[in-house]
C-alpha cells in the first residue's frame, strides 16, 4: 500500500487531476481480467477484450491523437471545398499515458490468450500499473514479469541497493553529461536553422542527435531500473548497444526492447506475423511500424519514421536475406547504423520545410565547422559509452568504488547526488517524457 501511495503521489505531483485516468484504466482492466479468466463463452470473451481496447485506446486517442487526426481530416475536406468548424481541445497530454496504457493492455491480452492468470489483489495490480520508477517513460513491463515479484518478501541487500544506485548514476551521467551537452552544443541549433550550417556540421549534428537520443532514453531506463532494484524489483533491460546491430530487425531487438517486443507480440503476431505470403508479411511489418511510429507522437514525421523502418525491415527481409548477402560484419554494422542515423532525421525534424532544408543543406557538400573541440569530445565519449559492453563499464566502476572504505564511498555517493541534482536544475526533460 505504501508503494501504491508513493507512486500516485509521484504522478500527482505533475498534474493531480490525471491520476484519475490511471485509476480508471486500473479498475476497468482489473475487473475485465477477472471476468475474462472465468468466462467460457468465446464471443463474450472477445467483447470483454474489445471493451478494454476501446477504453484504453479511446482515452489515448482523445488526449494524444484527436487534434492531429481532426486537423488532417479538416484539411482533406477543405480540398473539396468543405469547411469544418474547429473543435480542437486544449487538454494537456498526460505524462506516460502511452506507457501505462500498453502495460494494462498487455495484462488483459495475456489473460485472453490464457498466458496469464488474473491478479486477485487490486492493490497489487494497481502497483503494477502505476509503479513510479518506470511509469512515465518505461520500460514497458509485463504483468507476468512484475506481479510475481510483489508476492515475494521484499529483501533488499546492501549489494543490491548499491548496484541500483550505480545504475542511477550511470543513467544521470548519460543524460546530463552527454545527452544534454550534445543538445546544447549542436543538436538544438542545427535542427532549428539547418541552412545556417555547412554540410559537415549538418552531418555532425545528426550524429550528435543519434547519440543524444540514445543516451537520453537509455539513461532514463538505467535510472528506472536502478531505482526499482533499490526497491527490490527487477525490471527488464531496455537497450543493448543498438548501434552495433547488423540489420534493421537486429536493431529492434536492441532498441527500446520493451516496446519492440510489445509490438511484435501483441500487434504483429495478432495481424498474422509471417504466417503467410511475402506480401502478407510485408503488410504486417508496415502496419506494425507505422503504428509504432504513431505511438511516439501525433505528427506526420513519426508516421514517416515508422514507415521508413517498415520499408527497411521489408527490404532486408525479402531482398538482402533471400539473396544471401554475405558482407563483412563491420560493413553490415556501418550500413545499418547510417540507415538508423537517417531515420533519426525523420524523427527529429519539426516540419517538411525543416526536413528539406536539412537534406538540401547536406547535399551542398560544403565544409567548415562552427563547432568547437568540446562537441567532438562529448560525441566521442557518447560513442565510447555506447559501444563499450556494460560488463566492462560495471567492472571499471567497481574497480574504483569497491575497494573504498564505507565512509569514503558514502561521501562519494553523497557528492555525486549533490553534483547531479545541481546539474539537473534547469536541464531539459527526458525526450521520451513527451510520449
Amino acid at each position: 500500500m505504501l508503494l501504491l501511495t508513493g507512486s500516485y503521489f509521484f504522478y500527482m505531483s505533475w498534474y493531480w487531476q490525471y491520476a484519475g485516468l490511471i485509476a480508471l484504466s486500473t479498475i476497468v482492466d482489473f475487473a475485465i481480467g477477472r471476468k475474462l479468466h472465468y468466462e467460457t463463452n468465446e464471443k463474450k470473451r472477445k467483447l470483454l477484450v474489445l471493451a478494454s481496447l476501446v477504453l484504453n485506446l479511446g482515452i489515448l486517442a482523445i488526449f494524444k491523437y484527436f487534434n492531429f487526426f481532426f486537423d488532417a481530416s479538416r484539411s482533406m475536406f477543405a480540398l473539396v471545398g468543405i469547411d469544418i468548424p474547429e473543435i480542437y481541445h486544449q487538454l494537456l497530454l498526460p505524462v506516460g499515458i502511452s506507457f501505462y496504457t500498453f502495460q494494462t493492455l498487455s495484462y488483459t491480452l495475456d489473460i485472453y490468450r490464457k498466458n496469464l492468470k488474473p491478479e486477485h489483489s487490486f492493490v497489487k495490480f494497481a502497483v503494477f500499473v502505476s509503479f513510479f520508477p518506470q511509469l512515465v517513460a518505461g520500460p514497458i513491463v509485463r504483468a507476468k514479469d512484475f506481479l510475481p515479484q510483489i508476492d515475494l518478501p521484499t529483501k533488499v541487500s546492501a549489494e543490491q541497493w548499491e548496484s541500483g544506485l550505480k545504475l542511477v548514476f550511470i543513467g544521470l551521467f548519460k543524460k546530463i553529461v552527454i545527452a544534454d551537452l550534445l543538445a546544447y552544443l549542436a543538436v538544438d541549433a542545427v535542427f532549428e536553422n539547418p541552412s545556417a550550417y555547412s554540410s559537415w556540421d549538418l552531418l555532425i549534428g545528426l550524429y550528435a542527435y543519434t547519440f543524444q537520443i540514445y543516451c537520453d532514453f537509455s539513461g532514463y531506463s538505467d535510472i528506472a531500473i536502478g531505482v526499482a532494484l533499490m526497491l527490490g524489483f527487477i525490471l527488464p533491460p531496455n537497450f543493448n548497444r543498438p548501434y552495433l546491430a547488423q540489420s534493421p530487425s537486429d536493431f529492434w531487438k536492441r532498441w527500446h526492447i520493451s516496446l519492440s517486443s510489445w509490438l511484435r507480440d501483441y500487434l504483429y503476431i495478432s495481424l498474422g506475423g509471417n504466417r503467410g505470403s511475402t506480401l502478407f508479411t510485408a503488410r504486417n511489418l508496415m502496419i506494425t511500424m507505422v503504428l509504432g511510429g504513431l505511438w511516439h507522437g501525433a505528427a506526420f514525421n513519426f508516421i514517416l519514421w515508422g514507415a521508413f523502418h517498415g520499408c527497411i525491415l521489408i527490404f532486408t527481409r525479402n531482398i538482402v536475406v533471400e539473396s544471401q548477402f554475405n558482407g563483412k560484419m563491420l560493413a553490415k554494422i556501418l550500413i545499418n547504423f547510417h540507415l538508423i542515423v537517417f531515420s533519426w532525421l525523420l524523427f527529429r525534424v519539426t516540419s517538411i520545410e525543416n526536413f528539406t532544408d536539412y537534406v538540401s543543406g547536406f547535399f551542398q557538400f560544403t565544409g567548415g565547422s562552427q563547432f568547437n573541440g568540446l562537441l567532438y569530445g562529448i560525441l566521442g565519449l557518447a560513442a565510447l559509452v555506447h559501444f563499450t559492453p556494460r560488463s566492462l563499464i560495471d567492472r571499471a566502476v567497481n574497480k574504483y568504488l569497491d575497494p573504498m572504505a564505507i565512509p569514503l564511498k558514502s561521501l562519494v555517493y553523497v557528492g555525486l547526488i549533490f553534483l547531479f541534482v545541481g546539474a539537473s536544475i534547469g536541464a531539459p526533460s527526458f525526450i521520451y517524457f513527451q510520449f
